[in-house]
């Protein structure tokens, strides 16, 4: 078991945040977990871990600029919507009324016109959002109207710009580092991404978002594109410093692969050794990888030492995909974490 460290005076920043009153929980009780990432990887984390606990949120990175997203924040100027749809989709029930929403708000129309692609609940999130004048507020009604099974909430208030500084970017040129603009484009690059960073640099965090890491028992981060879904919640600062003073025990989902592109060639080491370079002063408790893809168990156990963090190793690849996730193997792993390195009685 890893061992947990407690922390020093919360920032200045964490201050203007109100700490939500902590409970007690025992046996039996459902641990208060927080899920950071974006797109299809942590629409696998919510799946999973939405069937081992009532008390889930959701933070989600808005820095996509592609699709119908794209489409909708260069038209109106709003936050991209889609990251936040699928968390929503990934957190419907397994019961008919919560599969039919799912596919609903998943589907795209096909057409010859304005509308061709873009996703309904992309469009439904978008109208809440200028009928009531809140983030937070349309994304729980629109959670009330599919029954999700947690909250989703946007880890900032406005819309990002990811950069990164990417070595052969132009394969006719592969030793020069560029700047590479937009979370679409450095999702898909060819070359080796050095690091990123955000636009505008200071993002100001959702409240609610920071309120829910320093309240909760346990943080999940990942898995997911690492510069582009995982990495970016570090670069904001009020959230980063929610994830380093919460006294909540922190575990890194590790990817089953490396995304061609954005990761190309990285071991599961290197995944850690690339997050610890974007925010050094983070601590981890567990680092969760499947067995099946870390060849090299040495390496990762020493990388992740350096977090603080232990190792532990579980197949949570499908069955029929190695690389894709099993919501119920993910959630058997998640669980087990939980009751292995948690606490028995009150969590703090």
């Amino acid at each position: 078991m890893s061992r947990f460290r407690p922390t020093g005076r919360t920032s200045a920043r964490l201050g203007r945040v109100r700490r939500l009153v902590p409970g007690r929980v025992g046996r039996g009780a459902q641990p208060k977990v927080v899920a950071l990432g974006g797109g299809m990887g942590l629409s696998a984390s919510l799946a999973a871990l939405r069937r081992i606990t009532g008390d889930l949120t959701a933070v989600v990175t808005v820095a996509d600029d592609g699709g119908s997203s794209g489409r909708l924040r260069d038209e109106l100027g709003v936050l991209p919507p889609g990251d936040l749809r699928k968390a929503l989709a990934a957190l419907c029930g397994d019961d008919d009324w919560g599969q039919t929403w799912a596919r609903v708000i998943q589907y795209r129309f096909q057409s010859g016109g304005a509308l061709h692609e873009h996703a309904v609940g992309n469009l439904l999130i978008v109208a809440l959002w200028e009928q009531l004048g809140d983030h937070v507020a349309a994304l729980d009604l629109v959670g009330k109207l599919l029954g999700a099974q947690g909250r989703v909430l946007p880890m900032s208030a406005v819309p990002l710009e990811l950069q990164a500084l990417v070595r052969g970017h132009d394969p006719e040129r592969p030793d020069d580092v560029v700047t590479v603009r937009g979370q679409a484009t450095v999702a898909l690059t060819p070359g080796e991404v050095q690091s990123v960073h955000l636009v505008p640099s200071d993002p100001p965090a959702v409240p609610q978002a920071v309120a829910a890491v320093l309240d909760a028992d346990w943080v999940v981060l990942g898995p997911g594109s690492w510069f582009s879904s995982v990495i970016p919640h570090l670069l904001v600062p009020e959230l980063l410093d929610a994830l380093v003073e919460t006294k909540a025990r922190r575990v890194l989902s590790l990817n089953l692969a490396p995304q061609p592109g954005e990761t190309e060639g990285f071991s599961p080491q290197r995944h850690l050794e690339v997050l610890a370079r974007h925010a050094p002063k983070l601590a981890l408790d567990v680092v969760l990888a499947d067995e099946a893809a870390v060849p090299d168990r040495v390496s990762l156990t020493e990388a992740a030492e350096r977090f603080g963090a232990a190792v532990e190793l579980a197949p949570v690849a499908s069955p029929e995909s190695s690389q894709r996730h099993d919501p119920e193997l993910l959630a058997a792993a998640y669980d087990r974490i939980f009751r292995m390195h948690g606490r028995i009685g009150p969590w703090r």
